[in-house]
This record gives C-alpha cells, sequence and structure tokens, in this order.
C-alpha cells in the first residue's frame, strides 16, 4: 500500500546539531550565512542556533550573534535549542522563533549529556512547555536516545511511551523521537511512532546514519504520520557526548528520496546540493551526504 501524505515539514538542524560536534568551530558569521542559505533553498524551518554553555560545546559559542547576523525570510521558522531556563529565556531574547527542548530517555546518557537523569529532564521539560505556553512560543520537546544509549544499552518502547505519556499532562506542540545514535530499525520506529500519535502527540523523529538505517527510518515514520523529519545538510553532526556518534541523515538525500515518493517539501534541491558542498569547504571535509557526490537524477515520468 501506497503511502497518503503528500508533504512533510524538513526540519534542517544542520546550523546546530550538524555543526556542534565538528572539529573546525565556524564563526557565527558563518553559521549566519548558513542559516541565510538554507533559507533561500526553501528550508521552512531550521534550528539556527543553541543556547548552551559555550564552555561545553565551543562550537556553539555566539548564538545571539547568529541570531543577529542572518537575515530573517518570511516564513521560516528559526528555532533555538535549549536545555534549561537559561538557556531559554537567551533564546527567547534573542528572537527565536520556537523553542527546541531535548532530555535523554536513558538515565546515564542523561547525566553525561546535560547533568540530569531521566526524570530531571521530564520536570524540566514540563517546566519550560508551561513557560512556552505563557509566553505564546511554539515549543518542540525532543525525547534523545529513544532507541539506545551508549552507555545504558537499549531503550525498551514502553520506557519511551511512558515518558511521552507523561508529557502529555502539559503538551508540546511536537514530540520528536530522536535516534540519537543511530542504532534503530523500521519495525521499532513503527512502534514507537504510532504508539506516541496514540497517546495524543504530533510526532517529530530525528535520525542518524550511523548503521545505514536512518533513511529506512524515515520512511517508516512518514508511513505512520510524523509531521517533521529532522536533517542536516551535508549528513554533517553527531553528539559531542556519544562515542561513535555519525552524523544526520543528509538533507538533500532525504529530499532525493521524498521526491521519488511523490512527497513535497518546498525545497529546492539544487540549491540545497550548492548549499552542502559550499558548507563541506566551509568545513575542509567531504561531507558524508551521497547526493552532492553521486549527481541528481530525473524523476521517471515527470
Amino acid at each position: 500500500m501506497g503511502p497518503t501524505f503528500i508533504y512533510v515539514i524538513v526540519c534542517d538542524v544542520g546550523p546546530r546539531d550538524g555543526l556542534q560536534n565538528e572539529a573546525k568551530t565556524l564563526s557565527p558569521a558563518v553559521r549566519a550565512e548558513l542559516c541565510d542559505r538554507l533559507a533561500a533553498a526553501g528550508v521552512k524551518r531550521m534550528e539556527a542556533a543553541s543556547f548552551v554553555n559555550p564552555k561545553l560545546v565551543p562550537q556553539m559559542a555566539g548564538a545571539e550573534e547568529v541570531m543577529t547576523a542572518l537575515h530573517r525570510k518570511p516564513g521560516v521558522a528559526y528555532a533555538g535549542l535549549v536545555l534549561n531556563e537559561k538557556g531559554y529565556e537567551r533564546a527567547l531574547s534573542a528572537g527565536v522563533d520556537e523553542l527546541h527542548y531535548a532530555f535523554s530517555a536513558a538515565d546515564e546518557f542523561g547525566r553525561r549529556n546535560q547533568n540530569a537523569t531521566t526524570d530531571e529532564g521530564l520536570k524540566t521539560a514540563l517546566g519550560l512547555v508551561a513557560r512556552a505556553r505563557s509566553d505564546r512560543m511554539p515549543v518542540t520537546v525532543t525525547i534523545s536516545v529513544a532507541f539506545g544509549s551508549p552507555f545504558d544499552g537499549p531503550v525498551a518502547p514502553r520506557r519511551v511511551l511512558q515518558i511521552v505519556e507523561r508529557l502529555m499532562a502539559v503538551p508540546p506542540d511536537e514530540i520528536c523521537i530522536a535516534d540519537t545514535i543511530g542504532v534503530g530499525v523500521p519495525a521499532q520506529v513503527h512502534e514507537l511512532v504510532r504508539g506516541a500519535r496514540e497517546l495524543g502527540a504530533t510526532v517529530g523523529a530525528h535520525f542518524h546514519n550511523t548503521r545505514n538505517t536512518g533513511y529506512a527510518n524515515a520512511v517508516a515514520a512518514l508511513e505512520d504520520g510524523v509531521v517533521s523529519l529532522d536533517a542536516s545538510v551535508g549528513g554533517a553532526g553527531g553528539c559531542p557526548f556519544a562515542p561513535n556518534a555519525t552524523g544526520n541523515i543528509a538533507t538533500e538525500d532525504l529530499l532525493y528520496l521524498l521526491r521519488g515518493q511523490g512527497i513535497e517539501t518546498g525545497i529546492d534541491l539544487d540549491a540545497l546540493v550548492a548549499t552542502s558542498r559550499w558548507l563541506g569547504g566551509q568545513l575542509g571535509k567531504d561531507l558524508p551526504g551521497m547526493l552532492a557526490r553521486a549527481g541528481d537524477y530525473p524523476v521517471p515520468n515527470a
């Protein structure tokens, strides 16, 4: 049976998740230019900056400068990642359009990543969502390592769905289920997305291609009704707190797949490939994305 969806929001997390684990730190001006290039290509939603402690993630220093330097395009949502109340206040003052908060489905990963257990992260999530509601600010909550942790091992689907159920006490606009270290497979994706939607959540998904399952997982998530997919231009990225973590699924590779499936995103694929190549030049390396190397190919019967 073919898919019933025709449109999906692709959130490019390249300016944040794509750059936070790179050996080379890009200046706020270059990161702002990346945001401008993504917006010019038709990306309607992006994580423009991360309002975290720059001592812990130096690649994300100068978040306010990024927001000041980028040229806002109407209809584009520029999101900021926050991990606590201080980050929330910084992001709000910097003028982000929406807030993204992430916490871990596994305790040890949470302690190492943001010095908080799952319960502590959940408590912060509920407080930040309530505050965002008061401030009329759209908010997405991401459940990281929802499929497995490098320190805690596999994460049971029941545990993740219990977290979703507790989040729905103060529902965020969206709950994003994240395979932070790229260990999930489509059967697990189906279980989590279906389960979260049955609990009343509006669901997005975030996949890494660490074990070459990221794109299959994205298709599985779409089949079960996610409203958004995260991806990073060029496939850049990884988690600085997870050993051997590799990049997100590449935005341009995902778009090639979606276009072939008849799914609209409103993004110019050629412009995005050009941005991927530009970013590789800024980082001084070849990025993992495949389409920028192989080139585009015509859609049959277009």
